[in-house]
């Protein structure tokens, strides 16, 4: 009868210290997706992206590339089932086939630029986004719009559609 006393003793003495430890959260090791929020006439898509970056400047451009790769490659599958869940390039392996175009593109200041607007900044708010603390620097989401018909047309101009 000691026995089970001392085993039960031990086991609660386990459960309530591992109970109080608080768990840390951070959302650098969680992958957040692009989300659809809605789509324009003009065949834009207003998106929720994500990035990731070493300050709040570096995390928000991340974002803006993630939004335009997801809509060139992958589609847009979360959020609203307004947008497009068809990539933009169907094509098999077309990022590692035109990997010296799309290096270019989506370069620091490159022309993926010209396919997205802040949304939030039209409507001259204060806060771009929404920021989660991670160990290696920030995750910022941003609400963009993605120009995906301009988008579509330089693709084709440029033959890569």
């Amino acid at each position: 009868m000691k026995i089970y006393k001392s085993v039960a003793l031990i086991l609660i003495t386990i459960f309530l210290s591992t109970s109080c430890y608080s768990q840390i959260m951070t959302s650098g090791n969680y992958i957040y997706k692009t989300e659809c929020l809605g789509v324009d006439l003009d065949g834009s898509q207003t998106l929720k992206a994500w990035g990731n970056g070493k300050n709040k400047l570096d995390a928000i451009e991340q974002a803006k590339k993630n939004a335009i790769r997801d809509v060139i490659f992958y589609g847009i599958s979360e959020g609203k089932s307004d947008c497009e869940i068809k990539p933009l390039v169907n094509e098999v392996n077309a990022q590692s086939k035109y990997e010296q175009y799309f290096n270019n593109f989506f370069a620091n200041g490159g022309e993926y630029k010209n396919f997205i607007k802040l949304k939030d900044k039209q409507l001259k708010r204060k806060k771009l986004g929404e920021q989660k603390p991670s160990r290696a620097g920030v995750t910022y989401g941003i609400v963009v719009r993605v120009l995906r018909a301009e988008l579509k047309q330089k693709f084709i101009i440029d033959k890569i559609l």
